[in-house]
């Protein structure tokens, strides 16, 4: 078996000393053309296959990973993507290595850039990104291929940035997934809501605005006869001003019983509708976090599509790991499954790090 060979047997077959085998597998110096090329006609034979975990660990080099992600409030979807990350770096802690977190406002356009040139200030080894605009992302991972540094894309897919892997949703899948779901609820309406939550007039993830082409396009084919109805609510606007929005859409709307949203907001919706007792209208949306969580358990909320923040953060620090630390290809592309909880399966939907 390849595993069991040892370094004296390699430098058997090869006719050269225990300690050039050694220089040979370990890429180091004072080694002549002649005598490697001998180790690795021998490595070739042998079917040799390098122990990469040991050999990491004898390297006994610290890494530095950075994750940059959004700000956030406290107990929201990027709570679990940190906490994948961070039980990544736990479980990888042999290896010496280190996940800062970094963040970034997506409200301001400039503000991934320059968070990005902080990190890169650092020296990482490998950064995790969840990406803006497409323009303000070139901006970052063009200074981070100069760098030579190997980056992640989380969330959201830019394959034109070139990163070393992706880990997400196919967006635009899950956006027709959910309208056929959503359907289901209201097949029978003439009128549904789509609430947006924006940035000043634009989608606030590239994500997000691909599931809403994804829904669209089920809904052309399927329903075209459905009116969607749409609330934007800006990201810089308080509850109350969400509030005011959303009492005027349902009182010049009362025929509407069914809304989508197509991002983590559904609780804004959901809170609206418990606080003013519209029992009537019911929700799909977006993701496990507590407060949809709970409006869920409380019966405004219907239906929620997941895709395992947990389970991204975690293999987004991995993919680095193997590539940087052990030297391995790793997929590029890695879609996550598109998961529907109800009230019925909710508690059984479990952090994954497989």
């Amino acid at each position: 078996m390849s595993n069991r060979i040892r370094i004296k047997d390699i430098a058997l077959r090869a006719g050269v000393s225990v300690g050039t085998v050694d220089r040979v597998l370990h890429n180091r110096s004072n080694v002549s053309k002649k005598a490697v090329v001998k180790v690795q006609e021998a490595l070739k034979e042998m079917d040799y296959q390098p122990n990469m975990y040991a050999s990491a660990l004898a390297y006994n080099k610290n890494y530095l990973f950075y994750l940059l992600i959004p700000k956030h409030e406290k107990e929201a979807y990027w709570d679990e993507v940190e906490l994948g990350v961070k039980e990544c770096e736990r479980i990888r802690s042999d290896f010496r290595i280190e996940v800062a977190i970094a963040y970034y406002d997506r409200s301001e356009p400039t503000s991934l850039v320059e968070t990005g040139e902080q990190c890169l200030a650092k020296n990482p080894d490998g950064l995790i990104l969840v990406p803006t605009t497409l323009e303000a992302t070139r901006q970052l991972t063009d200074r981070l291929h100069q760098a030579s540094i190997p980056f992640v894309m989380l969330d959201s897919y830019m394959p034109d940035l070139r990163p070393l892997a992706f880990f997400g949703q196919d967006s635009f899948q899950s956006g027709y997934f959910a309208a056929r779901m959503f359907m289901l609820l209201a097949g029978g309406e003439k009128e549904v809501m789509l609430m947006k939550h924006l940035n000043r007039g634009k989608s606030i993830s590239k994500q997000q605005a691909n599931r809403e082409v994804g829904f669209r396009h089920y809904m052309g084919d399927h329903f075209p006869a459905v009116s969607i109805l749409e609330v934007c609510l800006d990201i810089h606007d308080s509850m109350e001003q969400f509030d005011s929005q959303l009492e005027e859409f349902f009182t010049s709307h009362p025929n509407v019983h069914h809304c989508i949203t197509l991002g983590a907001h559904a609780a804004i919706v959901g809170k609206f509708l418990l606080r003013t007792n519209r029992r009537e209208v019911q929700i799909m949306g977006y993701d496990f976090t507590p407060q949809n969580n709970k409006c869920m358990r409380e019966g405004s909320v219907s239906f929620l599509v997941c895709q395992h923040a947990f389970m991204q953060g975690y293999q987004c620090v991995d993919a680095l790991f193997r590539a940087i630390v052990l030297k391995k290809e790793v997929t590029p592309v890695n879609y996550m499954p598109i998961e529907l909880l109800t009230p019925e399966n909710i508690d059984f939907y479990r952090r994954k790090s497989y």
